[in-house]
């Protein structure tokens, strides 16, 4: 039991304020799977496919450790475990009759301006996108430029920290309005997965490591 009044008191708090912000959360969820479906912009099971995979990739970065510790031998085995996983999975359902994107010739069909359905937003293009991602991640956590940028007293530094941050998302400003040509499929897709992996490679390893250069080694005091 609680040892006073005042324990069992914040305790109750505590839970009430877990359960609060639990049903926010799944509320603030379940608003933007019903609004991608109200405005058409998904399948339904596209959007349950999504919040599954979402939970999956939150359930995996816990493990955040196994992440930073992982070799680029590993990194580069899951990437291509993935894509040949995928790959032989949708030529196996192919060879049985079904065919996974269905939802593009319906969304085609109904849509009121065909050229609205990008290639962009197709299940071969997301794939390859997030394949890029995790193996960009790999390669920044694994470089050189990263073990000399935030491993020693300049990564607990909260002005380089900043600095980091800011830049980082002054990038991915930049990355995310080129689009690369989509009328030929293999070259978008082979520039998607580079664009993908190009992301956190700048701003886990790249960038860091020139803000190291610029700003170089605070004070100890500074820390």
């Amino acid at each position: 039991g609680c040892a006073s009044g005042l324990g069992c008191h914040r305790l109750f708090c505590s839970r009430c304020l877990n359960v609060i912000l639990w049903l926010a959360f799944w509320a603030v969820q379940l608003n933007v799977c019903l609004s991608r479906i109200y405005l058409a912009a998904h399948f339904p099971h596209q959007v349950v496919a999504g919040v599954l995979s979402g939970i999956a990739v939150a359930e995996t970065f816990r493990h955040t450790q196994s992440i930073y510790n992982a070799s680029l031998r590993k990194y580069f085995l899951i990437t291509s475990f993935l894509f040949s996983f995928a790959i032989g999975f949708y030529l196996l359902l192919k060879g049985l009759g079904v065919d996974l994107l269905w939802t593009l010739e319906k969304a085609k069909r109904w849509c009121e301006r065909p050229e609205w359905v990008h290639i962009d937003t197709t299940p071969f293009a997301s794939l390859l996108k997030n394949l890029g991602t995790l193996f960009g991640l790999g390669l920044a956590l694994n470089s050189s430029m990263y073990r000399e940028s935030c491993k020693g007293r300049l990564g607990k530094w909260s002005p380089f920290r900043v600095s980091c941050i800011v830049v980082s998302l002054i990038l991915l400003h930049l990355f995310d309005s080129l689009k690369p040509p989509s009328q030929v499929e293999l070259i978008f897709y082979a520039l998607s997965f580079c664009k993908s992996a190009a992301v956190p490679l700048a701003s886990v390893s790249l960038i860091p490591y020139c803000l190291a250069r610029v700003l170089g080694q605070p004070d100890k005091k500074s820390l």
